[in-house]
């Protein structure tokens, strides 16, 4: 056994640990660059990043549909006018783009985008990726999937969504269970023999389209966004999709069934994707599956702050529940901290504390600084009270906990351990 770290070394090993011990991303919204358009990158896109469109309105009375008429490089242009030239960046979503900017070596004290575009149109999209998860020590990300858009769906009938190991699948499934009349169209389209009425044919071909969809992206777990007013049991569309479909289809494969719950759609539609808004939810429908279903795993993650403290002391009852991440608006450092900290009293390190749910890629970067940084600062503050209580704590012991946390304890949920 290696020799204990001396109380003063303690907060900088864990913080050192926390920085440089190796992620899988599990839940993101980006992808492989074989995927093309859909991975989305560069300088115009993190500016036209839906947190920072919300955030200029702020600062503007001009009409939206004049924001929307613009190019995206207008946007950007715009969007960087008023956040980081008329004020300063000091949100989280304004400091995390900084925040990339300055560890990808670029002078963030000229305040020239045009250089900084300049530099990143140097690389190719292959060498973007390979550098961002370089620098944000990400060695694996699972992306979030979905048959129904044909862009994405020709690259997997083409057998090409598999070819940068480094990139996982998770199907997604929000259009089959909230908006069910327009994935039955879609489903008929891609020849399944399903009907709008919840007949035992139209069970049977939706669990197909499922499987199959899951062999061919070899699929991590099924994936859904769901309103903050989602209950369960309930007499309706959701339950019934769950009951003869979602949870037959993931026992049968053995993959984990991931609910994100409590989003509030388009609160404000002129600002379209930057409009949505959180909302609290009622947990015992998260406890009503975990109880009906003891044999189905459960990934879970939930929007809105009243609900965190509830799903944390559920996920000690039941050990098919694994929760994970600071979801959306919580992925904030005030809510990474406190959030971050609770879990640790109530669980350990049995969960999983973040992902970085990025839709642009190098968000990556500042999305993982950030929360590592403080991740570690929570841990370190346990094995200092365990130190003061005569139980020290080793490098080795330490390396196994980050890599827990930040890495194995999603694979081995998925019984998929090896893979870490």
């Amino acid at each position: 056994m290696s020799a204990f770290i001396p109380f003063g070394n303690i907060r900088e090993t864990a913080v050192r640990l926390a920085q440089t011990t190796p992620v899988t991303d599990m839940h993101t919204h980006l992808y492989a660059p074989e995927f093309g358009e859909l991975l989305l990158w560069g300088i115009d896109e993190l500016l036209t990043y839906h947190y920072l469109i919300s955030e200029s309105f702020r600062w503007s009375t001009e009409e939206y549909d004049q924001f929307w008429s613009m190019t995206k490089r207008e946007q950007a242009d715009w969007i960087w006018q008023k956040l980081f030239i008329e004020h300063s960046p000091v949100s989280e979503a304004a400091s995390g783009f900084i925040t990339v900017l300055h560890r990808m070596g670029l002078d963030v004290s000229s305040r020239n985008l045009d250089d900084y575009r300049q530099a990143f149109e140097s690389r190719t999209t292959e060498q973007q990726v390979d550098m961002i998860m370089e620098l944000a020590k990400v060695k694996k990300i699972v992306m979030t999937n979905d048959p129904f858009d044909p862009v994405e769906r020709k690259v997997w009938l083409e057998g090409n969504g598999k070819k940068d190991d480094r990139f996982y699948a998770a199907l997604r499934v929000d259009g089959l269970l909230n908006d069910w009349p327009n994935a039955v169209n879609s489903l008929v389209e891609l020849g399944y023999d399903v009907e709008a009425e919840w007949t035992e044919r139209t069970k049977q071909e939706t669990r197909r389209f499922l499987a199959e969809w899951i062999e061919r992206m070899d699929a991590l777990y099924l994936a859904v966004s769901m309103t903050g007013d989602f209950q369960y049991p309930a007499e309706d569309h959701r339950s019934r999709m769950i009951d003869d479909v979602m949870v037959p289809v993931c026992q049968q494969l053995n993959i984990p069934f991931a609910l994100m719950i409590g989003v509030r759609r388009k609160v404000n539609p002129e600002l379209r994707l930057a409009g949505d808004m959180s909302m609290r939810s009622d947990v015992s429908a998260v406890e009503a599956l975990c109880r009906k279903y003891p044999n189905q795993k459960f990934l879970i993650t939930m929007l809105a702050r009243e609900n965190q403290h509830e799903l944390t002391v559920l996920a000690r009852k039941f050990r098919n529940l694994m929760i994970f991440g600071c979801w959306w608006f919580l992925h904030i450092e005030s809510m990474v901290e406190e959030m971050t900290r609770f879990r640790v009293e109530l669980l350990g390190t049995s969960m999983i504390p973040q992902h970085s749910d990025c839709r642009v890629f190098e968000q990556l970067i500042y999305k993982w600084d950030h929360s590592r940084t403080i991740i570690g600062n929570v841990i370190a503050d346990k094995y200092e009270r365990l130190h003061r209580s005569g139980w020290g704590v080793t490098e080795d012991e330490m390396k196994r906990d980050f890599d827990d946390l930040l890495n194995r304890n999603f694979w081995r949920f998925l019984g998929r351990e090896a893979e870490a």
